[in-house]
């Protein structure tokens, strides 16, 4: 039933801005490229079309029931022999590349958003939507859980996570509350966590257009995986694994992530470093008509970067 639920995930799963990543990255016949944030491969499966015969795509993601799920697929595929795939950090990009041989890189892709199944299927508590472990790690060997933060860290730690990563007004009062709870009855799924949400954050402010849970789960999230320190360090190796000429394309989600982003190209392309063009004068956003068909894409900003 599992492989099943999976299945039926993948199906539904749309990768956001796919017409304009192929338009930046313009892959061509016999290159090379790198999806570093592979998922259900929608955005690698597009651009391996472009680069056949020879080019090869390296996909690498943290997941492991994602990276197995593409393995099995992989096996019956037509692009069997132009496809890689790892399962690692993103975080350890160029030791990944040199280690898989991958040179003359023409493209970089992140895609920083989580996947449908992560929310719908994967069980581990990303929405809040579902009774679910409080868990939200992307690779189950990764030793934090959201459990152990609400759980084990100091009020200062919970508020100053749910204050920088969630940008949420009311990290004091919900930090305050996680620690007077968690004293009577420890934390152990997304539903205890959401009912501390309803005594902490004030009735008006629990119903509005964003779910008062948001920017909480959004925190945690980003902290169980060391999402934005992670993206801070990967920079760097993408564009010093680029070829002149290639391309570093990010799709952010929110404003932590794109801050970033945004800030790393206009560093590498100041007026003393003649080695770098920005391509997104301002992010590439979704239109109208893809925001119907998909409404997560709503929140989606695409930058581009090229290597001179």
């Amino acid at each position: 039933m599992r492989s099943e639920r999976s299945e039926n995930s993948r199906r539904i799963h749309i990768p956001v801005l796919q017409k304009e990543v192929l338009e930046y990255l313009n892959p061509k016949a016999n290159q090379n490229f790198v999806d570093c944030t592979i998922g259900w491969g929608g955005h690698a499966i597009a651009i391996i079309e472009k680069i056949l015969p020879k080019g090869k795509l390296l996909g690498i993601d943290w997941d492991e029931e994602l990276i197995r799920c593409l393995k099995s697929k992989k096996k019956k595929s037509k692009i069997k022999n132009n496809l890689i795939l790892v399962c690692d950090n993103f975080v350890n990009l160029k030791e990944i590349t040199q280690r898989e041989k991958l040179k003359s890189v023409e493209g970089i892709l992140f895609d920083l958003g989580m996947s449908s199944w992560h929310l719908q299927e994967s069980g581990r508590g990303f929405s809040f939507l579902r009774k679910e472990p409080l868990d939200m790690r992307y690779n189950l060997q990764n030793p934090l859980t959201a459990e152990k933060i609400v759980n084990y860290w100091s009020k200062s730690e919970i508020e100053k996570i749910l204050r920088e990563y969630g940008e949420e007004p009311f990290a004091g009062k919900i930090a305050e509350e996680i620690i007077k709870k968690r004293k009577i009855k420890p934390f152990k799924d997304t539903f205890q966590l959401i009912e501390i949400l309803k005594m902490a954050i004030p009735f008006k402010y629990r119903h509005q257009r964003l779910h008062f849970a948001t920017k909480t789960f959004q925190a945690l999230r980003i902290a169980v995986n060391d999402e934005l320190e992670n993206l801070k360090k990967v920079l760097p190796q993408a564009i010093e694994i680029l070829k002149p000429g290639g391309k570093l394309l990010i799709i952010s989600f929110h404003s932590l992530e794109d801050r970033i982003v945004k800030n790393f190209f206009r560093n590498q392309a100041s007026e003393d470093n003649q080695r770098f063009k920005v391509l997104t004068k301002k992010p590439v956003r979704a239109s109208e008509e893809e925001i119907k068909i998909n409404p997560r894409s709503r929140s989606a900003k695409l930058r581009a970067i090229l290597k001179i």
